[in-house]
């Protein structure tokens, strides 16, 4: 029996993403999918609510439980089984924005942690 994190491996493979991508697309930890995937668990209601804002064409329904098409009928944005060349270039430099502007925030704030904890150690020894 096929779950959503199944089905939504197969969203990801038709998309022409890799799990990486979508994970970061969606706010979604790297590696959060592949975990979900691997350990056959359920994908939680607010990272659902990410893929449905991010991923429109997506149906709800389907991703879900399975029934009905993968694609909202009305929606077409996923043509052939990949994106336009163009959109998928320009998503990957949003993407990859996105690791940066995280990066650069994890290392702000560890940086703000080890001073405080430089500090900390200061006023202890004094």
């Amino acid at each position: 029996m096929f779950k959503t994190v199944d089905r939504l491996m197969q969203f990801i493979k038709y998309a022409g993403l890799s799990a990486r991508q979508f994970d970061l697309s969606i706010g979604a930890s790297n590696g959060y999918t592949l975990r979900m995937k691997k350990n056959n668990a359920s994908i939680g209601s607010d990272v659902i609510e990410n893929i449905i804002r991010t991923y429109p064409q997506l149906n709800l329904i389907w991703l879900i439980t399975g029934e009905g098409e993968m694609l909202n009928p009305d929606i077409n944005a996923l043509q052939n089984g990949e994106l336009p060349y163009e959109q998928k270039r320009e998503l990957e430099k949003i993407i990859e924005a996105k690791i940066k502007a995280r990066q650069e925030e994890e290392l702000k704030a560890l940086l703000k942690e080890v001073t405080e904890e430089i500090e900390k150690r200061k006023g202890e020894a004094s």
